[in-house]
């Protein structure tokens, strides 16, 4: 039998990490773990690096074709990524 008072412990860590400001640092993270997991392997394969700066998702290609082709369609990769996550993290993305 579950009391009135009670609540989720997901909720109480989600209520922790906001208050501590580390929603934001774990929700970066979690973007950037996701890249492989909605874009895939092959194109892991090319990038060489990524990071999180106000909002901004910067990565790092090695194939110049891929960074065109991942430009032109980068809206629906900020948006698959955000989704995977499950809030609002990515703003805008830069290929370089």
């Amino acid at each position: 039998m579950r009391k009135k008072n009670t609540e989720l412990l997901s909720d109480v860590i989600n209520q922790v990490l906001k208050q501590q400001h580390l929603d934001r640092p774990l929700n970066e993270k979690r973007i950037i773990d996701a890249w492989p997991l909605v874009l895939g392997a092959n194109i892991m394969k090319y990038t060489t690096e990524l990071s999180i700066r106000n909002k901004v998702l910067f990565v790092s290609l090695s194939s110049s074709v891929l960074r065109h082709d991942l430009f032109i369609s980068r809206e629906e990769i900020r948006k698959s990524l955000n989704k995977h996550v499950g809030c609002e993290v990515i703003a805008d993305i830069i290929f370089r």
